[in-house]
């Protein structure tokens, strides 16, 4: 043990740096002179764009990659002259996990037992109060390839813990997982920290999470940019955090593309319960702020952590969101001028043999309507978009597309049809413009039109054309995804779970580019777990155990649950679901 260290630190990096050959040439600094602590006992998150370095530094704390200089002491060990010693004493447990789906859930923890030397007196008992607080103790025989993505994640994160730890470290567990997942994840986490005094490190996507620790690290492009406890850096936007509802003629979201439009006087906005809250900038004038919001009433209201994270990085924010957003914008797609629905579903049901995935479900899409389609994982909604794409047949029901009727001409209605899957699913081999000319070459374009069509979404999407696909960050995927799902002009757009992983930077700049495209006549339908996203839709559908539970506006749809004006869609989904699940006889738990 270094005799230096200080026992109360779990994890001291002093001057850390890590650099990788970059695809386009030269060097990626992942981490750049980076020093932090982290206290033993306590529940610490790392939070920061797309390619800030979080998974890289969660890495070398694990011992799996070394850095190029400085000096990294975990759990009084250097972790470059003793990875062994450290791993002894942690868990890692990477975004995606490996479990073994062809394996039963008492076969994974028995496997990982077995893996790490555990006893078989101390295993019952650490069994037993895993599969307590995972809520998993019911389902011991199913394997893993048969359970939905939370109780994967809950899974996974058994796993981890079959032994006593020091060092719990979590990248992204909360990835694709529903809120109702989500908060069973962050109750065992918080559980263990409280009762095992177990140190857990953790990387999130979801600022609400992180609002929960005890110490956050803002972290971009392999700098550290603000630390401390939530609450201290909520104080850095302390008097500058306001609400403002639109007028009767204007909408919510052309509300908040107005005040991120004005980027002198205004840091971020987002639509919430209804309004827009935004960041106002300290160099905007309560002049400049009448002249923006003429008469509509401005509240001021508490500080998140978000709002924190979204002013450290402010300059970028101004940069991606804005400049990227107005780019799109240059090029429109071409609009659809009818009457006639986007999408009409009436009794829409399919089965997998004695299991119902979807139950007489019906709604219609308007033209140039964006629709969100949310529910729990398990819920049936992939199920519902395979077969709204034509990627899987009905059991009954009718399915009309884009004026096709999905039983008999599901080809034509393809072709008039983009899709973005929940993973990204093109050639990481290829480059950027390889894989948009091959993807254009399938939905029919040639010559000339191709290559004008491949310029203009790589100008859209801010592209770099030679860039090998499987290299790219998580954003930009996202990115290259869109833009081959856009090239050939679609009339509709279906997202499954498209900004799923990806920083509120990122999330902030992919809206703005969907209210573009709603703009212009295309129809958007969407899946997504960040409820908060469900307040950029038209109209919302939450459906659980394939049945539709709840279907209009957000307003609507928040209004339905609770009478208190400023629930968020967060608390409505979970309230929704839940009061659902509470009125069958058999526990939902079963069909989770």
């Amino acid at each position: 043990m270094s005799e230096a260290f200080d026992a109360g630190m779990a994890v001291r990096a002093i001057n850390l740096r890590k650099t990788f050959p970059s695809p386009a040439g030269g060097g990626l600094h992942a981490l750049n002179n980076i020093s932090l602590d982290i206290r033993s006992g306590e529940l610490t998150a790392l939070v920061g764009p797309d390619g800030a370095g979080k998974t890289t530094l969660m890495r070398m704390m694990a011992g799996l990659l070394p850095a190029d200089s400085g000096s990294l002491v975990v759990l009084g060990e250097d972790v470059l002259r003793h990875p062994q010693k450290v791993q002894d004493r942690i868990s890692y447990m990477p975004q995606r996990f490996g479990l073994y789906e062809d394996l039963s859930i008492q076969e994974n923890l028995d496997l990982y037992a077995d893996l790490h030397g555990v006893p078989d007196e101390f295993r019952r008992k650490r069994f037993a109060r895993l599969l307590a607080m995972t809520d998993l103790a019911n389902f011991t025989s199913r394997t893993a390839g048969k359970l939905s993505g939370g109780m994967k994640q809950k899974l996974g994160l058994a796993c981890t813990l079959v032994r006593l730890l020091d060092l719990l470290l979590l990248d992204e567990p909360s990835v694709g997982v529903d809120p109702l997942s989500r908060r069973d994840l962050w109750r065992i986490v918080m559980q263990l920290v409280r009762e095992e005094q177990l140190c857990v490190v953790v990387s999130t996507a979801y600022m609400d999470e992180a609002e929960q620790c005890a110490n956050v690290f803002v972290m971009h492009e392999g700098n550290l940019l603000a630390s401390g406890s939530p609450s201290s850096l909520r104080e850095r936007v302390r008097g500058l955090t306001f609400s403002v509802h639109p007028g009767p003629t204007q909408s919510t979201r052309a509300l908040q593309t107005k005040l991120l439009d004005a980027t002198r006087e205004v840091i971020d906005a987002i639509p919430r319960a209804g309004g827009v809250n935004f960041i106002r900038s300290w160099e905007s004038t309560d002049r400049e702020m009448k002249k923006l919001l003429g008469n509509l009433e401005v509240k001021p209201r508490e500080a998140t952590f978000e709002d924190a994270f979204m002013m450290a990085l402010a300059t970028q924010r101004e940069r991606r969101v804005t400049s990227f957003a107005r780019n799109f914008e240059a090029v429109c797609l071409r609009p659809v001028e009818t009457e006639r629905p986007a999408i009409r579903v009436e009794n829409l049901v399919r089965r997998f043999a004695d299991f119902t995935a979807v139950a007489s479900t019906s709604f219609s899409v308007s033209r140039g309507e964006i629709f969100g389609l949310l529910g729990p994982n398990g819920a049936g909604k992939t199920t519902t978009f395979r077969m709204l794409c034509g990627l899987l047949a009905a059991t009954s029901g009718f399915l009309e597309v884009a004026g096709m009727n999905l039983r008999t001409a599901r080809a034509q209605a393809r072709a008039r049809i983009g899709y973005v899957s929940q993973k990204f699913a093109l050639y990481g081999n290829l480059s950027v413009r390889e894989n948009l000319a091959f993807f254009g070459g399938v939905y029919g374009l040639r010559g000339k039109k191709l290559k004008e069509r491949i310029a203009q979404v790589m100008e859209q999407f801010q592209l770099m054309p030679t860039a090998k696909s499987g290299f790219l960050p998580g954003g930009y995927k996202q990115r290259l995804a869109m833009a081959v799902a856009l090239i050939h002009e679609p009339e509709i757009l279906f997202l499954d779970e498209p900004t799923s992983g990806i920083d509120p930077l990122a999330r902030r700049a992919f809206w703005r580019t969907i209210t573009a495209l709603a703009q212009t006549g295309v129809t958007v339908v969407i899946t997504t777990h960040f409820m908060e996203e469900a307040e950029y839709c038209d109209r919302i559908a939450i459906q659980d155990a394939g049945k539709m539970l709840a279907l209009g506006t957000p307003e609507e749809v928040r209004k339905s649950c609770s009478d208190d004006e400023n629930i968020d869609m967060d608390d409505a989904f979970i309230a929704i679901v839940e009061h659902a699940r509470s009125l069958k006889a058999t526990p939902q738990k079963e069909t989770e």
